[in-house]
């Protein structure tokens, strides 16, 4: 495990609802309507921290990540194009 991992943050319906100022079920019913993605650990839920930003951000922060990163990796996936293309 890479110590990134080890250092994510996760959290209850409670401690969420009490970040959120709602109460727990309202939180139950953002984790069932999937607005707030929640793991099932045995028989609670572990909300991780990136999940609560989606209540705030939405689809579009998730979008801009995935964007940023693809833009990281567009270097190295050029220069793999431009050796497979040599081979052709």
């Amino acid at each position: 495990m890479n110590s990134k991992m080890l250092n994510a943050k996760a959290y209850t319906p409670e401690q969420v609802a009490e970040m959120l100022q709602l109460n727990k079920n309202a939180v139950y019913g953002l984790i069932g309507r999937g607005e707030v993605i929640a793991k099932r650990v045995g028989k609670v839920y572990r909300i991780p921290a990136s999940s609560i930003s989606f209540v705030f951000f939405g689809l579009d922060y998730d979008f801009y990540q995935a964007e940023q990163l693809d833009l990281k990796l567009l270097p190295k996936i050029n220069k793999e194009l431009v050796k497979a293309r040599k081979k052709l």
